[in-house]
């Protein structure tokens, strides 16, 4: 290249370069600036605001060394200040950085800038919550002093609140469930001795506060331990809060052993379009109320109601018709119930090798092994079978445990069309929902569900084939948001012979 040329080229880098720099394209950007002038204005404050902390909270204490002699709290008051304002000034020296910093303009340092400005923020705002929390502490004592009769007929009230509080209701009902559930007794019976550490610890802060509270009576202030009077008002209005609360959580806890409730997707349906979708469930909760442990008969009830839910509960449970989308059985707490969906009623069978519970037993007849209900649990089956209950055999108890086991949720297997028992497609739940309103909107028919070759003309025809390869792979139990999956075939060969519905001595409604 001649020389003339490289004296070119030189003469347009060196315009490059400037066009550059007047341009601004090597400078801090305009909102990091901003944002640091914003933060020196708001340091600047803050630096005043808590010196203006220190002042007041020194001339409250000096005004009544009386009072807050006796507060402990407030002998720390002085270090805490002297250490915040430290803090301060440690942001104050990140503030320099950054004014040395802008002064500079260079883009290369954004990142230093955005650095220097979080941690210049963190700490001023830490000194700044530790001198409004000392005010507000001060300002607490003053007021109590200042309103000591209010204080001391609050301090009976609470008393009262916790000293009479009747535990023996309680106390029963925790003993009673201990022997019904003695999975449970650790927790409950630690939970009703905490009661009774609140009662305690109520009176003690009551006798240790009665010299306090006579001299305040009596308005004798020059000899009142304030710090044991106040600290002992506080301590009992805590409990007076607490341990009513505390009672009522036990008792519905200790209730909540004796119920078992299922809640099962009985119908959805989607209205609208585009970003006026709307996404509707109908939720059964069935709920079955038990005198004890072991007992035989139980009192059912339900309920229907539809609710709006999210896009993504619907697409989540949109495989979940006639599923339990959530169970919690007897002898557990309501928030230990199971959030996996499985199919409506299986929960409530006995193992094979156990023969029978509360609930229902195992039949044996031609050769097949069946579940049956007890008629004193006609009602509950009826209701999470949708009034179409068909007995169950022991393969579908053998999947559904295995899949559980296996960390899946069990949709069952119809052998005869190769197709699912359970969920939005399976074959069962064609028939138990056929009166829905997904059904009538042709819901089995159009949606991902509907049937795509297979048996032609049939209510069975391959209701899953629609659904892509990745919707139809495992689901995890315990991921509610997974998709439904084939059962894989028992390693034992099932046989011809199909489980008749029994009529109306199993408990179907027609």
């Amino acid at each position: 290249m001649s020389r003339s040329s490289l004296k070119f080229l030189a003469v347009v880098l060196s315009i490059l370069i400037v066009i550059v720099l007047f341009a601004g394209l090597d400078n801090l950007p305009r909102e990091v600036r901003a944002q640091v002038d914003t933060e020196r204005a708001a340091l600047a404050s803050a630096q005043k605001q808590l010196a203006g902390e220190k002042d007041q909270v020194a001339h409250e204490t000096q005004s009544d060394p009386a009072l807050f002699g006796a507060i402990a709290s407030s002998q720390q008051w002085p270090a805490q200040f002297a250490k915040d304002q430290a803090t301060m000034q440690s942001a104050a020296r990140d503030m320099d950085e950054l004014s040395r910093l802008e002064k500079q303009n260079r883009r290369q340092d954004q990142d230093r800038v955005e650095s220097l400005l979080r941690e210049e923020r963190s700490l001023r705002l830490s000194a700044l919550n530790d001198g409004d929390g000392m005010v507000k502490e001060a300002a607490h004592w003053i007021d109590m002093k200042q309103h000591l009769p209010a204080e001391l007929a609050d301090m009976q009230r609470d008393y009262n609140t916790v000293h009479t509080l009747d535990l023996a209701p309680v106390t029963a009902a925790v003993q009673k469930a201990d022997t019904d559930w003695p999975q449970k007794k650790a927790d409950l019976d630690s939970r009703l001795a905490s009661l009774h550490t609140l009662q305690q610890q109520s009176d003690e802060a009551w006798q240790t506060s009665a010299d306090a509270r006579k001299q305040a009576a009596a308005n004798d202030y020059a000899h009142l331990n304030y710090g044991a009077l106040f600290s002992a008002g506080d301590t009992l209005k805590t409990d007076a809060t607490e341990a009513p609360q505390k009672v009522s959580e036990l008792q519905g806890l200790t209730g909540q052993l004796y119920t078992s409730w299922d809640k099962v997707l009985v119908d959805m349906e989607t209205r609208g379009s585009g970003s006026d979708k709307t996404y509707d469930q109908k939720i059964r909760t069935v709920t079955t109320q038990v005198a004890n442990a072991s007992s035989n008969s139980g009192q059912t009830t339900s309920s229907d109601a539809w609710a709006p839910v999210s896009k993504d509960v619907y697409d989540a449970d949109r495989g979940d018709l006639g599923m339990a989308i959530a169970h919690k059985p007897a002898g557990e707490f309501d928030f230990e119930a199971e959030r996996t969906p499985q199919p409506a009623g299986f929960a409530y069978m006995a193992p094979p090798s156990q023969g029978r519970n509360q609930y229902g037993y195992w039949d044996h007849r031609d050769g097949h092994d069946f579940w049956v209900f007890y008629g004193q649990y006609a009602l509950l089956r009826d209701l999470l079978f949708n009034h179409d209950y068909r007995p169950l055999d022991r393969y579908d108890w053998d999947g559904y445990y295995s899949s559980r086991r296996s960390g899946q949720t069990y949709y069952g297997r119809d052998e005869e069309h190769g197709t699912p028992k359970f969920g939005t497609g399976g074959t069962a739940t064609r028939d138990r929902y056929a009166d829905s309103t997904f059904a009538k909107s042709g819901g089995f028919r159009s949606s991902e569900y509907a049937s795509h070759g297979g048996y032609s003309g049939s209510k069975y025809a391959s209701p899953m084939s629609k659904l892509p390869e990745s919707e139809r792979g495992a689901r995890s139990f315990g991921s509610h948001h997974s998709e439904p999956h084939f059962t894989p075939r028992p390693s034992a060969p099932r046989p011809s012979f199909r489980m008749p519905r029994m009529g109306r001595s199993f408990g179907r409604r027609r």
